[in-house]
């Protein structure tokens, strides 16, 4: 049955890529995984290293049979030796130093889905099968739920890939500007949905005491590759054409030249020819600074609407994020100093803050003046 998270963007599906044919991923078992990662809830709830140890050499696939595998069955191999690495990471032991022959599976595998050589949030929550076959640390319902509230954001983030890339394209006073900032604002919102998915169903001390430990960074051919977090899902794609192509700090710049190698191919490529752009706040602040009085026309003035709009529906989503943050990694449950993508509170804190300036940036620009109506497709009927 094909649910929620099996939708993405008709663009990016037409485009044949392997990566988004989601249900075959999830069916593939190509190291005949499924029996023994079932045994790996218990295996860390004993912390036993030897047993991890075993299943992870059981599971590395012989010379012969890794060459025959396509991407599909490579993306499925790696989210399932993944579960291990992070497993016996958790228990203070470096994978590959315990499997050595695990390194050039881990090398081929990143080669063949030109991904980093191990698992990502991808792996983790939107290639992971659903029910009984799903890959899981603990096997607790709030990891399940974890899962689920990462997989709901996938769709939109797919979706937003094409509206943003279209954003890009265009001018405050183009109609279509308006048009691709309110299929974002649509897009968006599911991360803010997700938040509040992970508030209601997610406490913040199971994450800082059960899950935290599951994502730290292994070494793998001298170089350190953080786990599957979900720190790792992009919303920094949105970010890029909004704002922070030039708008950003250095703290922020930095963080994203970090992540930006665990994305998929495709949204590397949307990184690498957006990030020396003009932001949309740019694009609408020099058009509104030719104005010369308070009368600015129609369409700029729906622009900066749908522009504020957005960046709200992304400020939402922080200060939810932040919140969390602070509760997992307050001084009387903390076990790490920064989230499991790396940033700290205080960079969560800029971002924050910078999302909230380029919002405020643009209400005022039409704060004096009547907002017009929403943009519609057809009379009474708001874009999605």
């Amino acid at each position: 049955m094909m649910t929620m998270y099996d939708l993405v963007a008709p663009g990016l599906t037409q485009r044949g890529d392997p990566r988004y044919r989601i249900a075959e991923i999830r069916a593939a078992d190509p190291l005949g995984a499924d029996a023994p990662l079932a045994t790996v809830p218990a295996m860390n709830a004993a912390a036993d290293v030897p047993a991890l140890t075993r299943a992870l050499r059981g599971l590395l696939p012989l010379p012969e049979q890794l060459a025959g595998f396509g991407i599909t069955d490579a993306l499925a191999a790696m989210r399932d030796l993944g579960i291990l690495l992070g497993s016996l990471k958790k228990h203070g032991v470096q994978p590959v130093a315990a499997v050595p022959e695990v390194l050039p599976v881990l090398l081929r595998l990143g080669r063949l889905t030109d991904m980093v050589p191990r698992d990502t949030v991808h792996h983790y929550t939107t290639w992971n099968p659903l029910g009984r076959r799903q890959r899981m640390y603990t096997g607790d319902a709030m990891e399940t739920a974890l899962q689920d509230a990462v997989r709901m954001v996938f769709p939109g983030l797919v979706a937003s890939l094409d509206s943003c890339s279209d954003l890009a394209r265009r001018e405050p006073y183009d109609p279509g500007f308006a048009v691709a900032l309110d299929r974002t604002a649509h897009h968006v919102q599911a991360m803010v949905d997700s938040i509040d998915f992970t508030v209601a169903h997610v406490s913040p001390v199971f994450f800082a005491t059960e899950m935290r430990s599951y994502f730290e960074e292994i070494d793998v051919a001298g170089v350190d590759y953080l786990g599957p977090a979900a720190a790792q899902v992009p919303l920094w794609l949105i970010d890029l054409t909004l704002w922070q192509c030039d708008r950003s700090n250095p703290a922020y710049d930095g963080f994203l030249e970090e992540s930006v190698v665990y994305s998929l191919p495709a949204w590397r490529a949307h990184y690498a020819a957006h990030r020396g752009g003009t932001s949309a706040v740019s694009k609408l602040s020099a058009a509104i600074s030719w104005e010369a009085d308070d009368r600015m026309p129609p369409q700029l003035a729906r622009s900066a609407v749908s522009l504020a709009r957005v960046l709200r529906i992304l400020k939402a989503f922080r200060a939810r994020h932040i919140t969390i943050a602070r509760k997992a990694y307050s001084e009387e449950v903390r076990m790490y100093e920064t989230g499991s993508g790396g940033a700290p509170i205080a960079l969560l804190r800029s971002v924050l803050d910078l999302t909230r300036d380029n919002e405020t940036l643009v209400r005022r620009s039409v704060e004096p003046r009547r907002a017009p109506a929403p943009i519609t497709d057809a009379p009474g009927e708001p874009i999605p």
